[in-house]
């Protein structure tokens, strides 16, 4: 199945950390934090500005970003988890 969030939203993909953290201690899942890493899936339709123009995305497919730990609207599509967020809820681009 495909989707394609709608506005200036984004669908993203949570990037599970490693089991092993430094150390070699491995934390329970019910012990961990939700990662603020995700990866950008698929972009929205966009946004419209009040003279009608659209907004250009600050994201691109692909992209490695933080995003907020709670935010979004989490789902689920053929077994997989994915989040849709709003691009203002995206913190930061990761770059290499």
């Amino acid at each position: 199945m495909k989707i394609k969030p709608l506005e200036d939203r984004v669908l993203v993909q949570r990037i599970e950390e490693k089991e092993v953290k430094k150390g070699g201690i491995i934390i329970p899942d019910t012990a961990k934090e939700k990662p603020q890493q995700a990866k950008v899936i698929e972009l929205g339709t966009g946004r419209i500005d009040k003279d009608g123009k659209k907004i250009p995305f600050n994201v691109k497919k692909n992209d490695i970003v933080l995003i907020e730990k709670y935010g979004g609207n989490e789902i689920k599509i053929d077994g997989e988890e994915y989040i849709i967020t709003k691009e203002e809820d995206i913190l930061a681009v990761l770059e290499k």
